[in-house]
């Protein structure tokens, strides 16, 4: 018998690489509805555009590494980069922002390490962090919840504006962020903390318009719904509990902690668990199979260190919400993790 060496993604189950995350993919489906609900068609354009051009991009790297298309392409990684570039970047984000975040995950944070199974970060991951870094006021212009916005944005007013910046009717970007009472909109998670710099109470800002019962408005449910896709991928056995319930477990912890220590100074649990990327990093961008830890005692510490890491960004950081930086740091820690919970050899 040959015994084949490849290296990951690995999967218990008989599936190949394209099924797998051509099923991540599906299971983005009811999260990504949710953020189409809310927050209008610039999600599912950015999305698309993201795709493609990962898929694009991808297509072009390997003619120029001589190896094959059609194979490689099949395997859906890129595809699923690009979903998660989409996800990332705000609605109505400039066309450029994508081409530079996907150019940079599959060129430089995949292929430069030598392609699907040999980089050491998640590429999308490296792209959000890369533009949040370099375009700051791009990557943090988010619109309000359709119910909030002061003027509704259409289909063509979202195409309009990701190409030229302005709608048909003349409106901006940052006009678009306007609420019905005039204010410019920003995520709760970065209201939450400009707020608590003023001296206001968390109790008082969490009363205001933007926020719902749990979470912000909008973003509760489209937590919610990455959630149940979580889920469905852990019922058919796609990815394994470990690390979701790392990550999701230290964050609760250490933000109940911090809530019974000064309340007013920091948010709920819940609102932390239901808050940004939450969902969405500790189902499907954390449980990466090629940048995650790889044993079980591992994937529990990669799953905890970026919970904890989340909530410390969050809190006393200098951005609003810290999935991508966590995410990138604990994938550092990854050889050091691994080293230290390897299964210790029968008979040894």
């Amino acid at each position: 018998m040959a015994f084949n060496i490849a290296s990951s993604p690995h999967a218990h189950s008989r599936r190949s690489t394209s099924s797998l995350m051509r099923t991540v993919i599906l299971c983005t489906t009811l999260g990504v509805a949710a953020q189409w609900y809310f927050f209008g068609w610039g999600v599912l354009l950015q999305i698309a555009l993201a795709a493609s051009l990962c898929v694009a991009t991808e297509a072009v790297i390997l003619k120029l590494r001589q190896r094959p298309l059609i194979p490689y392409l099949r395997d859906n990684s890129a595809l699923l980069t690009g979903v998660l570039i989409g996800l990332s970047i705000p609605p109505l984000a400039p066309w450029w922002i994508s081409v530079i975040g996907c150019l940079f995950a599959i060129v430089i944070a995949k292929h430069l390490y030598g392609g699907l199974g040999q980089n050491l970060f998640n590429p999308a991951m490296v792209a959000y962090v890369v533009l949040l870094i370099s375009f700051p006021l791009q990557m943090t212009t988010w619109l309000p919840p359709q119910s909030l916005a002061a003027e509704p944005v259409s289909l063509i007013d979202s195409v309009t504006a990701i190409l030229t910046g302005f709608t048909p009717d003349g409106f901006s970007v940052h006009q678009l962020r306007m609420s019905v009472d005039g204010v410019t909109m920003a995520t709760p998670l970065d209201t939450l903390k400009t707020s608590l710099t003023t001296g206001h109470t968390a109790t008082e800002i969490l009363s205001g318009p933007v926020f719902g019962l749990i979470g912000g408005i909008g973003w509760e449910w489209v937590n919610l719904g990455f959630l149940l896709g979580g889920l469905i991928m852990l019922k058919m056995r796609v990815i394994q509990w470990h690390i979701p319930a790392g990550m999701l477990g230290s964050l609760f912890v250490i933000s109940t902690i911090a809530f019974m220590i000064s309340p007013d100074n920091t948010a709920s649990p819940l609102f932390h668990l239901f808050s940004g990327a939450t969902m969405l990093g500790a189902f499907f961008i954390a449980t990466d199979p090629v940048s995650a830890s790889t044993t079980v005692k591992g994937r529990l510490i990669f799953g905890a260190l970026i919970g904890v890491l989340v909530f410390l960004i969050r809190t006393f950081g200098g951005f609003p919400d810290g999935v991508a930086f966590s995410v990138l740091l604990a994938n550092m820690c990854v050889p050091l993790i691994d080293y230290y919970t390897r299964p210790r050899t029968f008979g040894h």
